[in-house]
């Protein structure tokens, strides 16, 4: 039979057995071509499934991005538009203190072979800047956090804050060096890089599967049944511990949404990827946007944190900061683009 008789064969039984996406037509390769068409054979192993300690995997979708509710400031800034984002995975949780540390103790010992970061570069560009316990508020009592948030071990699995998007930006390059190192060591093929998620990747994430939902849990309420309060966030006038928590809360103390992510409200915001432009939305194109100018400082920063009132913790919410601003209610967390199409039966 010839390969093109064998292709339509094949096709028309992938169809029959089959409603919704098929296999792949061809196996691994033989030891000997024989004289056919097969490929190159001497490449690395590639596990499609693999996921990154940490990570979810979240499925590629349609969603409407923008607004699930009123805007109170009357921004018009995020306006709704339908989008297709490609499957990826992300941090289950935001990066926390003792996981950024391991960053700057690798950073550190790097500076010693590498001319990239000076030991004296990297305590005063990438270390979190923990005097911003201090200078984010006034008239606030902010030295035990500023002398103990980051540096002692009852914070290790808090969200690491005080840290500029370029520091995020950074970690992300030395976690794909880290990570596609051991993989390479072991012959294994590298896994596409680390890297901040787009806002459109974001909102997607965050909403958890329920398209134009106004809060990662669905809502309209920020507390259940029960009046407990399902993020950390600033429930009330002055009632930061109404929550359970005056500032930041250990990661995953509350339920993850539908895609098996936490804090995507609250407790920090976080850096994404995208340029900050107002008027970004109707330009941006309807697959897997983002809004890239390196010559923009203000970079988009979503989720709300442990010191906003509910509105900044919708879904929609759009904010920004300067990409060379730390905050103490600023963090981040990455992604990881998942390589090939999903079938829609993965999930």
């Amino acid at each position: 039979m010839s390969k093109k008789r064998l292709i339509g064969a094949l096709s028309i039984l992938a169809v029959l057995t089959q409603s919704c996406g098929g296999g792949g037509l061809f196996g691994g390769g033989n030891e000997s071509d024989q004289g056919n068409l097969i490929g190159s054979q001497d490449r690395p192993e590639w596990d499609p499934g693999v996921l990154p300690y940490g990570m979810t995997s979240v499925p590629g979708g349609t969603f409407h991005m923008g607004q699930a509710d009123e805007d109170i400031t009357y921004s018009m800034i995020n306006m709704n538009k339908q989008v297709t984002i490609s499957g990826f995975f992300m941090d289950e949780t935001e990066i926390t203190n003792n996981e950024y540390r391991q960053f700057i103790e690798g950073m550190e010992a790097e500076s010693d072979t590498s001319a990239d970061w000076t030991f004296e570069q990297i305590q005063e560009e990438l270390r979190p800047d923990t005097t911003v316990w201090e200078k984010d508020f006034t008239y606030h009592m902010g030295e035990p956090m500023q002398d103990y948030y980051y540096s002692h071990p009852a914070f290790d699995d808090y969200p690491v804050v005080g840290v500029t998007r370029r520091a995020a930006v950074e970690f992300c390059a030395w976690r794909t060096r880290h990570y596609n190192g051991y993989r390479t060591e072991q012959g294994l093929a590298e896994m596409p890089a680390f890297r901040l998620p787009t806002e459109a990747e974001w909102e997607y994430s965050a909403r958890g599967g329920l398209d134009m939902a106004k809060y990662p849990w669905g809502g309209p309420y920020v507390r259940n049944g029960k009046g407990c309060a399902l993020a950390n966030f600033k429930p009330g006038r002055g009632n930061y511990y109404d929550d359970g928590y005056s500032y930041t809360s250990p990661v995953a103390a509350y339920f993850p949404n539908g895609f098996g992510l936490y804090d995507m409200s609250g407790n920090v915001a976080e850096w994404c990827d995208d340029a900050y432009n107002p008027s970004g939305y109707p330009i941006v194109w309807d697959l897997n946007p983002t809004y890239t100018d390196p010559n923009e400082p203000k970079k988009i920063v979503r989720g709300g944190s442990w010191k906003d009132i509910p509105y900044y913790i919708q879904t929609g919410t759009r904010s920004y900061e300067f990409e060379t601003q730390a905050r103490s209610y600023i963090g981040f967390r990455c992604v990881m683009i998942n390589l090939g199409r999903s079938s829609g039966l993965d999930y």
